[in-house]
């Protein structure tokens, strides 16, 4: 295998040092961690080493949920950093090892696997090589930025026998499972729609300001990476970037990665997705952020399904004029919604953090048996895949799972963005038909960072 890369060097290096022994670690993924445990008597999943690259609020969020494990953190802004480090510090008792660059903690062998909580132009790529470098990986929605990435996101944890898991973390909710658990058991009949509702743009109240020289604790040319090179602006960074094409999609990967990937679950889609997709969007007529600020997507799939995915936070009633007074008993009277609703032949199922409901009620009565479709369960997203690093079954919302949930959105965005209905084929993953299209499924990076070839 050929890997082309920025980091090319570096990881020949990794090779020539470590072919024996990554080929022994492929071989037998758990070594280190049943050696340790026969000589501790400690929970094997307890032992696993684990890297942060990126501190800001959803990594620190997510090393709270594994602190135990957090040996390092890198990220190219040095205040979030220290603060991620002290954090640990305290709660550990030891210092972790801190970077700026994320692909010197690659090369650091004592790391056993690394969670990936950058901005979203940065997750695919630091999950690629890690993927490369033996690491086990877990990766915040969206998992990527472009549908290519995706692809050889999944190659690469296909080719290194890496496990992957992508943050969607609303699978591991108990609501969630029962809701994909009755509509894929069809308990309320033949699936005829899904209506899924998203938050609209939350953009900064603070007024427009120009561009200006980027802080000195922050390495901008690094936090932009492949993205194309454009003066710094506070309000293209940290949580406003998802509102800029450079760097990701807007609400619709953003939320659009959570309640279509329970649609997708809940479909029996997670190895496939629609076949036509058509957009509209509406955006900002000062064009202070990029995305839209408001759309409706419908997806067709192949067996009739139909999903229509609207944002901000869409009226219920037009959406279903025939069900109209049953659709606002499950949202408990109101006219607005988030999440999903799933409408059946036999009924209405709504759910959303926090929440599930059924029309009609007496639907949950009748429990799902062992002998019914039955889905990976999960209690805790975190604590699943540190479990599978040790037993090697695929995660909860495995790689091939994250890519093709943000594929759908990729979609989405793709049909607005030309205006056309565009035509896909889920075996394939190509657009077809259309060549202008399709071009948006993949993205040149700023030189010298490069997409590698697995």
């Amino acid at each position: 295998m050929k890997v082309k890369s920025s980091s090319s060097l570096a990881r020949r290096q990794f090779l020539r040092q470590t072919s024996l022994g990554v080929g022994a670690g492929l071989a037998f993924p758990s070594l280190f961690l049943n050696k340790t445990f026969a000589a501790t008597g400690q929970n094997p999943s307890e032992l696993v080493r684990l890297g942060i690259i990126g501190t800001g609020g959803q990594g620190v969020s997510n090393m709270r949920a594994m602190m135990k494990n957090v040996v390092a953190v890198c990220d190219v802004d040095k205040t979030h950093v220290q603060s991620a480090a002290a954090m640990v510090e305290k709660a550990n008792g030891s210092k972790p090892k801190v970077f700026s660059d994320y692909r010197k903690l690659l090369d650091d062998k004592s790391i056993d696997a690394v969670l990936v909580a950058t901005p979203d132009h940065w997750h695919a790529l630091p999950s690629i090589e890690a993927c490369l470098a033996g690491k086990d990986v877990y990766c915040e929605k969206p998992l990527t930025l472009f549908i290519e990435e995706g692809k050889t996101l999944v190659k690469a944890a296909r080719k290194m026998k890496r496990i992957v898991q992508c943050g969607s973390q609303q699978r591991s909710e108990g609501k969630f499972l029962k809701a994909a658990e009755y509509v894929r058991n069809g308990r309320i009949g033949k699936i005829k729609r899904v209506l899924v509702g998203l938050v609209g743009v939350n953009w900064t109240k603070d007024p427009l300001v120009a561009d200006s020289e980027p802080p000195p604790e922050l390495d901008y040319n690094m936090w932009l990476g492949p993205a194309p090179q454009r003066p710094y602006n506070k309000q293209r960074v940290h949580y406003f970037f998802r509102f800029f094409w450079d760097y990701s999609g807007g609400q619709m990967t953003n939320w659009g990665a959570h309640h279509l990937d329970i649609t997708q679950w809940a479909l029996g889609m997670d190895n496939s997705g629609p076949t036509e997709i058509l957009g509209k969007g509406e955006f900002d007529p000062e064009k202070r952020f990029e995305v839209p600020s408001a759309f409706d997507i419908t997806y067709k799939y192949a067996n009739g399904v139909i999903v229509e995915c609207q944002s901000p936070v869409p009226k219920v009633a037009p959406l279903i004029p025939d069900r109209k007074e049953q659709a606002l008993e499950i949202l408990d009277g109101k006219t607005e919604f988030t999440g999903c609703i799933f409408e059946g032949e036999k009924g209405l199922l709504y759910v959303n953090r926090g929440v599930i409901r059924v029309w009609p009620d007496d639907i949950f009565e009748t429990p799902i048996k062992d002998g019914d479709v039955r889905l990976h369960q999960s209690t805790e997203h975190h604590q699943d895949w540190l479990e599978c690093i040790k037993t090697r079954k695929p995660p909860i919302c495995d790689v091939a799972i994250g890519h093709r949930s943000a594929t759908v959105c990729h979609l989405g965005n793709i049909a607005i963005r030309t205006g056309r209905k565009i035509q896909w084929d889920p075996v394939k993953e190509v657009v077809v038909g259309d060549a202008e299209a399709a071009k948006l499924t993949t993205k040149a990076y700023r030189a010298p960072w490069k997409l590698p070839q697995v």
